[in-house]
């Protein structure tokens, strides 16, 4: 059967839920309006309890089950799926080290940088073009490659306390190659390379939380 040109959709709850679902229960307003719901039939399903508005423009299915990771999901989503988990996010996500995060940290493309924006819930943006290789699924999420997120974050200023203890476990782990690391080789040169354990100092002694997640919206 032929659909008339330029008619949208009629909406199809089972492809908005099967979207939803590979998200954490999470779905953009873009994604909503792909499977026939205008922003007039999301506010009636908002009003109605089906679906809450996390923030602009991204919603949750209120009966979908809550994801460990669905801030992070929802910071992902604000990118247009455009950018990618990265630095110490990702070490968490992982286990590696003793960091205590309060945002999540999200690399998304270059030529961003030009553009003021500011990510919900206080997230960190960095700004560089992740090909393809350098990425890997973590869940619903995309994030960098445990190699890329090393030498990121030795680029980035990670303590080398930090650093070395979060290399030392990726290895033991099989988590990345040595000879993937090199930035991380660089940082850590002057402190005995990779293998060896910084002297602890006032800053690099104090120890950060392993709890990625974004503080949640209210619901």
């Amino acid at each position: 059967m032929c659909l008339e040109s330029g008619r949208p959709p009629r909406p199809d709850w089972d492809r908005l839920f099967e979207v939803a679902s590979a998200q954490e229960g999470l779905f953009t307003a873009k994604q909503a309006a792909e499977a026939g719901y205008s922003a007039q039939l999301l506010v009636q399903h908002v009003h109605a309890g089906r679906v809450i508005r996390v923030r602009h423009g991204i919603y949750r299915l209120v009966h979908f089950p809550a994801g460990e990771n669905e801030d992070l999901v929802a910071a992902w989503l604000w990118s247009g799926g455009a950018g990618v988990l990265s630095h110490e996010t990702v070490l968490a996500l992982h286990g590696l080290s003793d960091m205590l995060l309060a945002s999540a940290h999200l690399t998304v493309p270059a030529g961003w940088a030009r553009r003021r924006l500011r990510v919900p819930g206080g997230g960190v943006l960095h700004h560089d073009d992740v090909p393809h290789e350098a990425r890997i699924w973590f869940g619903a999420v995309p994030t960098t490659t445990v190699a890329r997120t090393l030498n990121d974050c030795a680029t980035g200023g990670l303590s080398p306390e930090l650093l070395g203890e979060a290399s030392r476990q990726a290895l033991r782990r099989g988590l990345a190659a040595r000879g993937d690391l090199g930035a991380v080789a660089d940082a850590l040169a002057p402190f005995g390379g990779i293998g060896s354990t910084p002297p602890a100092t006032a800053l690099t002694s104090r120890r950060l939380s392993t709890n990625a997640r974004v503080p949640r919206s209210p619901r």
